[in-house]
């Protein structure tokens, strides 16, 4: 695949629009597990409280996602995006002026879900412009957006040294407000946009086997993701003594491994196949995992949290070079719904390390239940090989 090919193949101004809404987007989502540390110094936290109010916003963007995928498929993604854009302002405006509580906190957390549903509006705007042999790339481009959570675990800390921790969230309205301009100028909905259908339809195809594989495949690959990314600073903190500013430097490089690596899954599953590079991937973060719950030295677990961020990011891009594969005339719904349930694993992972923590005094028990999750769903893909050739073909050879 050339890229001079890919880049004249689609629109770029709306590639680039929703990569920076979908980046912009995550960096706030994110906000809470990158001002834990400072948030428990002064709200005072259990392990397992810490775990839930990091996984809030997770939850509510897992409720979020299907809702909005479906509305973009029905009123397209330019206007559901500046409409979640301007709702991101109002938990913003309560993080700032509000949130002093573990229960406000909590509130302030779900309601940034919205931030997190940018992905089922996203995904979609950039992937109508594109052809099936440039999907992959195009859509792990727009998934990099995920970077905006190395945005939120490098800065974060940083400002509330300075401003606190309260202040950070104010400082948040100024690029969700240039993103809004941007977003407003730059996109564009594809004139491709499938005809509107009615719920029915979408209840239809989200009734698909294939829908609900994705779905468990991207529980793990994102939901392990975007789990970790809200939960490092709490567990290099707390486990290795790590001050909150270096705790989040750590963090972001771990993180970024996994954002700037989804582009490169998205690639190479245009190339070699989606289900064949997810069981190599699925496979690495498992034993990755399996490291980390042995907690080695900071060196040795900092490399281990770096590899397994970085296949579960390529997982992310791979899963999503098949999904408009599967249903080209349904992505904002299955989008939606794949989102949702990744949503979902994330919302889970950092509520089972924070309860391993308080059970058991140690987070070993949260990463070995992970890591037992990647090489399940990994081995899955081998069963499946044979059996669902919608999903484990290769479509780029197709």
């Amino acid at each position: 695949m050339q890229l001079r090919e890919f880049w004249r193949a689609g629109h770029v101004p709306t590639l680039l629009s929703a990569f920076l809404y979908f980046d912009v987007s995550f960096m706030v989502w994110i906000l809470i597990g990158a001002l834990a540390n400072a948030i428990v110094a002064e709200v005072g936290l259990t392990a397992a409280e810490k775990g839930l109010l990091v996984a809030m916003p997770i939850l509510g963007g897992a409720l979020l996602r299907l809702p909005l995928g479906m509305l973009a498929d029905r009123w397209g993604g330019r206007r559901v995006g500046l409409a979640a854009l301007a709702w991101t302002f109002l938990p913003l405006l309560l993080g700032w002026l509000w949130a002093d509580s573990f229960v406000r906190l909590l509130a302030t957390g779900l309601l940034l879900g919205v931030a997190g549903a940018s992905f089922a509006v996203a995904l979609p705007l950039a992937s109508r412009w594109y052809p099936p042999q440039h999907q992959g790339l195009a859509l792990g481009i727009t998934g990099a957006g995920n970077s905006g959570t190395a945005l939120a675990t490098f800065f974060a800390p940083r400002l509330a040294e300075v401003f606190g921790w309260q202040a950070v969230f104010g400082l948040a309205l100024i690029p969700v407000a240039l993103t809004f301009l941007i977003f407003a100028v730059c996109a564009k909905d594809a004139p491709n946009r499938s005809p509107l259908t009615g719920f029915k339809h979408y209840a239809k195809v989200l009734g698909s086997v294939d829908a609900w594989r994705f779905c468990g495949l991207y529980a793990v690959t994102f939901g392990g993701f975007v789990g970790l990314a809200s939960f490092l600073n709490i567990y290099l903190h707390d486990q290795y003594g790590l001050t909150r500013v270096t705790a989040g430097s750590v963090a972001t490089l771990c993180v970024l491994a996994g954002s700037l690596l989804r582009p490169v899954g998205g690639y190479l599953a245009d190339r070699l196949g989606g289900a064949r590079l997810l069981t190599v991937l699925l496979s690495g973060a498992a034993v990755t995992m399996l490291g980390v719950a042995m907690t080695p030295p900071l060196m040795a677990v900092a490399v281990l949290l770096f590899l397994a961020m970085g296949f579960l990011g390529m997982g992310n891009g791979a899963v999503f070079q098949m999904v408009p594969q599967r249903f080209p005339r349904q992505v904002g719904a299955i989008t939606g719904l794949v989102g949702a349930v990744g949503g979902v694993g994330g919302f889970l992972l950092p509520t089972v390390l924070g309860s391993a923590k308080s059970f058991s005094g140690s987070y070993a028990g949260g990463f070995v239940a992970f890591a037992v999750a990647a090489a399940l769903a990994g081995l899955s893909l081998r069963r499946l090989s044979g059996a669902s050739p919608e999903l484990c073909e290769d479509v780029a050879a197709a």
